[in-house]
């Protein structure tokens, strides 16, 4: 454990952010699963509004730091290929 306060608070923080990061990235986990299921089922009204929504999801956790843009450009760009193909 560390002794300075500084090297303590930076320890709290990490792990506040840890947690967050990690709750982030589950919600958009199952966002991307709704979305899976959805053109699974071939309901193209239900995959367009699903889509949506996994969309919005993955450009907040860019902004939030959780993950990297390139990385939710190009889960955005599967899906609407997906999405294009119904």
């Amino acid at each position: 454990m560390p002794i300075i306060k500084s090297q303590l608070k930076r320890l709290r923080l990490s792990e506040k952010q840890r947690e967050r990061n990690r709750a982030v990235k589950s919600s958009l986990k199952t966002e991307i699963k709704k979305f899976e299921a959805a053109s699974q089922s071939g309901d193209v009204d239900e995959a367009r509004e699903v889509y949506r929504n996994a969309a919005r999801s993955l450009d907040k956790a860019v902004s939030k730091g959780v993950i990297h843009k390139n990385k939710a450009a190009n889960k955005k760009s599967r899906m609407s290929h997906i999405l294009n193909e119904m």
